[in-house]
């Protein structure tokens, strides 16, 4: 969803920059794998590499949209789809996945006034066979969380079991939430929490479901996932985006694609190595625990370039954009305090 972010927020995620485990921020200047062109995406909330059209992601707007998924083509960021989701009338749209089926499964999840909605809905339709504009029918799920309603952004399917999670969204540390083993379309589908996750606004499996990524808007983590549970590896690099909201695995899963809101929004990629990379994929030979950029997934895993060599220059480029935040968040909240206390006397 498009807004500002809390002062909080902003100093937490320095907390995160400046820490020891604090992820290095990518040079701004990166690779960038493709630009969304469509105008009519404006607010790319979620990203998921297609199953079945190598070097396709699939991608939706945030609320105030109509009931669409657009297919964008990653060799020239243009829609070469637009799916209307028959009977839909989404009201907060946040996630899209794919799962070991190769359903889409598209997280109506948002709610920004943390626990407005009674109930929220995840719709799941097959991949289409062919790329043109056209008309799906949808299977709808309904949600509740086991501890009341939340705000969620993040909508992940597990690739070995098909089960769902969703991660929610809270400034203070939110939770990642299971789906039962298998979603009812005709009951309330109960997601239970299993794990404490920071802020997140969105996350992806592996394509071989052995690591799971959580991203914020300036941080990043990855986590090995063993017997259903998050185990945390460590932080990845981030690029500076304008409002990072999105990420996937690319197809072979030696990258993770960061997407960003905005009109004309870049979707950058960071290639992953060393304990990052999934347990399916290989190093590359003669430089062991590096993944190679080739393979099937399509013409953005060329594009991916080595994040590690991002220079020292851009992690203060980072921090300082980060301190700046905060530093305006916190002098509107003492200004704001001062005029209540001039009116208070």
């Amino acid at each position: 969803m498009r807004a500002y972010i809390p002062a909080a927020a902003a100093c937490a995620a320095l907390a995160l920059a400046c820490g020891p485990a604090a992820p290095a921020v990518a040079d701004s200047g990166a690779a960038t794998a493709f630009t969304i062109s469509d105008p009519r995406i404006a607010e790319s909330s979620g990203l998921t590499a297609s199953h079945r059209h190598p070097g396709v992601y699939w991608t939706h707007n945030d609320s105030g949209d109509g009931p669409y998924v657009y297919a964008v083509d990653s060799a020239t960021g243009r829609t070469v789809a637009r799916v209307t989701m028959r009977g839909v009338h989404p009201r907060d749209v946040e996630a899209i996945s794919t799962g070991p089926d190769g359903d889409l499964y598209v997280g109506d999840i948002g709610d920004n006034l943390d626990g407005s909605w009674p109930e929220v809905w995840i719709y799941r339709f097959p991949e289409p066979r062919q790329l043109h504009d056209q008309t799906v029918d949808v299977t709808r799920y309904a949600v509740h969380y086991d501890a009341g309603p939340r705000n969620a952004e993040s909508l992940m399917v597990q690739p070995r079991t098909g089960r769902v999670y969703i991660a929610s969204k809270n400034e203070n540390g939110g939770h990642l939430y299971a789906g039962p083993a298998g979603l009812s379309a005709k009951s309330v589908n109960v997601f239970r929490s299993i794990a404490d996750v920071p802020w997140v606004t969105d996350g992806a499996f592996s394509p071989d479901g052995s690591r799971l990524v959580l991203r914020g808007y300036f941080w990043a983590s990855d986590y090995r996932w063993v017997n259903g549970r998050p185990q945390k590896i460590g932080s990845l690099d981030v690029p500076m985006q304008q409002q990072g909201e999105s990420v996937t695995f690319t197809a072979d899963g030696r990258a993770v694609m960061y997407g960003s809101e905005g009109a004309g929004s870049r979707v950058r990629p960071e290639r992953l190595s060393g304990a990052d990379l999934p347990v399916g994929v290989a190093p590359k030979p003669g430089a062991p625990g590096s993944g190679s950029t080739g393979g099937t997934g399509g013409p953005a895993e060329s594009a991916v370039k080595d994040a590690k060599s991002s220079s020292a220059s851009s992690k203060v480029l980072g921090i300082a954009i980060l301190v700046g935040m905060g530093a305006v968040g916190v002098g509107v909240r003492n200004a704001a305090r001062r005029r209540r206390d001039r009116r208070a006397s």
